[in-house]
C-alpha cells in the first residue's frame, strides 16, 4: 500500500512544521502540500519540512485538493487527506489506514465528535455537521457522525467518485457520493485539537454561512444526480 498525503494551506506557516514533523514518514510515499495563496511563507516552511509543494493561487479547499491531486505519484494508490493548522493528529495515521489495509473499506472518514479537545469545534460546526450528516442518511441511507477532514481513499475510488466541488463542499461531496455509489465506508474516532490561528471558515460568520450553504446544497445535488454503480475494487 503506497500512501500519499494532501495537506491544502493557506497560510498555515505558523502550524505547517509541526504537522509535518508529526508525519509517520515509515508510511508515506510522498507529502505534497498545496499553497492556496498563501502570504505568510507557508511554501518556504512546507519545503523545510521535506514536502512536495504544488501552487494553487486561487482559493478554495476543493480546488487545493484537486490540485494536489492531480499532482500524486503514478505509485499511490491510497491518498489521505489533513489539514495543516495542527488540528488533525497525523500520528493517528496508521489506526486510519488500518480498514483499508485489511479490504474492510474503500472511504475512512477520522469522526472527531468524540474526541475534540475543550475549545476545538465550535458550536456552528457541530450543528452544521450534524445537519448535513442527517440529511446524508435522508438521502442515502448510510450513517455519518462527521465530515472531518482527517480521511483516507483508496485512490481508484477517488477517481470514480469525478469530484467537482471547488471550494466549501468538498469533504460532503465526497461522502455524499461514497454512499450513493455504494463504496465500503469505515468511521474511526479521532482526536482533534484546537487550531493554531484563526480558521478561514468556522472563525467567521461569512464563512460559516457560506460553507453552510455549500455543503447543504452539494448533498442535494449529490441527490438528484443518476446513480451510479460502484467503482470495481
Amino acid at each position: 500500500m503506497q500512501v500519499g498525503i494532501i495537506i491544502p494551506a493557506r497560510n498555515e506557516a505558523s502550524a505547517l512544521g509541526r504537522v509535518l514533523a508529526e508525519i509517520p514518514r515509515a508510511l508515506v510515499r510522498e507529502t505534497i502540500v498545496v499553497d492556496n495563496g498563501s502570504t505568510d511563507g507557508t511554501a518556504a516552511v512546507a519545503r523545510q519540512g521535506g514536502a512536495r509543494v504544488v501552487t494553487e493561487p486561487i482559493p478554495g479547499y476543493g480546488r487545493a485538493c484537486l490540485a494536489g491531486l492531480s499532482a500524486l505519484s503514478p505509485s499511490v494508490d491510497v491518498v489521505v487527506f489533513l489539514d495543516g493548522d495542527h488540528s488533525d493528529d497525523v500520528a493517528e495515521l496508521p489506526m486510519l489506514l488500518a480498514p483499508i489495509a485489511r479490504g474492510e473499506a474503500d472511504v475512512v472518514i477520522g469522526s472527531r465528535v468524540s474526541r475534540a479537545e475543550p475549545g476545538s469545534l465550535m458550536l456552528q460546526q457541530r450543528l452544521g455537521n450534524r445537519l448535513a450528516c442527517w440529511l446524508i442518511q435522508r438521502c442515502f441511507g448510510v450513517r455519518y457522525t462527521d465530515l472531518g477532514p482527517f480521511r483516507a481513499i483508496r485512490r481508484r475510488a477517488l477517481e470514480s467518485l469525478d469530484m467537482q466541488d471547488r471550494t466549501y463542499g468538498w469533504t460532503v461531496e465526497m461522502q455524499a457520493k461514497a454512499a450513493a455509489r455504494g463504496l465500503k465506508i469505515a468511521e474511526i474516532p479521532v482526536r482533534y485539537r484546537p487550531r493554531i490561528g484563526r480558521s478561514k471558515i468556522s472563525g467567521t460568520l461569512q464563512g460559516t454561512v457560506q460553507a453552510g450553504i455549500a455543503i447543504l446544497s452539494t448533498i442535494i445535488r449529490v441527490a438528484l444526480q443518476p446513480a451510479v454503480p460502484a467503482a470495481q475494487r
